[in-house]
């Protein structure tokens, strides 16, 4: 998942791997796009479309109302979404406005001219071919990923990966290893992203890079058997923090590049103790064998679906891949693609005991880190 703020992204594509190009028969991912649900919802914002149960009844607008649900911590029907385009459509009073359309409808007009320039540009290529850059010469991956491009949604989420299986034209969201990789895009955010239709350009190619990534890695994962191998030996709520720490964390780490070349920007250095300090708390506690499932489901929750900075383990995870990227290449972190988050949190440690300045781990964080990495 992606939360963003209002950053120009102009250096998207900049970055070159010093791998080079690979061979793009190995790597063979394309994103099938489904524009309809913002379409429709745009349409219904400017009063040139009257039927909200239409809209509502959407995959894309079911994959947005479903994570809404989610990240609320709500039961929400579609029915509940009806209402809330019924009360759009005649700018009626949406009292707790979940799906945050009432802003929406007044960027009406900018999220049409950004969707417009969406459909016009070599959108899925650009993405790929960046993402692409990210993966070991190795990889053999062939798959196709939809992308659904939405309207409205949860305040807290610009785009999203989840793994779906359908029922009809309802989504259920399911676990590694199953269902269908899908990418969901909210253009009603991404109208912040900048001034100019350009800079939003840019800024949704970078959210949507960070999410295929995702996808990708899911893919990837899917088809090596270290992966699967450590997906099946590695279940305890502290193996789900540190698969999913890496994971976000290149993904973050990527947009970072796009945004400010991989430099913090000043006063982040406070933000990022804090996040390793957190990350440390929350990763002690669910070490212990007393937690609650439930608290460990919120804790790893909570470690990628807060604010950008309070997504502690996303954060942490940004900072590691920018460290083993600028300190050893690469191909160090292309490596621990293939190797999985042992051997990432692994060299984080190993690159903390040759200087000492570097945001810390806990000693209990740490000694984890090294009986799973021997």
């Amino acid at each position: 998942m992606v939360q963003k703020g209002n950053v120009l992204l102009l250096l998207f594509f900049s970055w070159v791997s010093v791998a080079g190009a690979q061979d793009r028969a190995s790597f063979d991912l394309r994103l099938d796009q489904d524009f309809e649900s913002a379409e429709k919802t745009v349409e219904l914002y400017e009063g040139l479309y009257g039927r909200p149960e239409a809209v509502a009844g959407l995959r894309g607008s079911q994959l947005a109302l479903a994570t809404t649900a989610l990240l609320a911590q709500r039961r929400l029907s579609t029915r509940d979404l009806e209402r809330s385009l019924e009360a759009v459509k005649f700018n009626q009073d949406l009292g707790e406005d979940l799906f945050r359309m009432k802003e929406a409808r007044g960027n009406a007009g900018a999220i049409r001219e950004l969707l417009d320039e969406v459909r016009r540009r070599r959108f899925a290529d650009r993405v790929v071919g960046t993402v692409e850059q990210l993966f070991p010469p190795s990889a053999r991956l062939k798959s196709r990923i939809p992308i659904y491009f939405v309207a409205f949604g949860h305040q807290n989420i610009d785009a999203f990966v989840r793994r779906v299986v359908w029922n009809g034209d309802e989504p259920a969201f399911v676990g590694e290893g199953n269902g269908e990789l899908t990418i969901v895009m909210n253009l009603s955010k991404a109208v912040t992203y900048g001034r100019s239709v350009e800079e939003r350009f840019f800024g949704v190619l970078s959210v949507v890079a960070h999410e295929v990534f995702h996808a990708a890695f899911g893919v990837y994962k899917d088809n090596s058997s270290g992966w699967r191998h450590y997906t099946a030996t590695h279940q305890r709520p502290i193996d789900h923090l540190f698969a999913l720490t890496q994971n976000e964390g290149i993904a973050y780490y990527l947009s970072l590049v796009h945004q400010t070349r991989g430099k913090l920007r000043p006063g982040w250095e406070e933000q990022v103790r804090t996040a390793f300090a957190a990350f440390s708390r929350n990763a002690e506690e669910l070490l212990s064998p007393e937690i609650s499932p439930r608290r460990a489901s919120a804790i790893i929750r909570e470690s990628n679906t807060s604010g950008y900075w309070e997504s502690y383990g996303a954060m942490t995870g940004m900072i590691i891949a920018r460290q083993i990227d600028q300190t050893l290449g690469r191909s160090a972190l292309v490596e621990t693609i293939a190797s999985g988050p042992n051997d990432f949190f692994g060299k984080y440690v190993d690159l903390i005991n040759r200087d000492g300045t570097l945001p810390a781990l806990s000693p209990r964080v740490v000694q984890e880190i090294r009986r799973l990495r021997n």
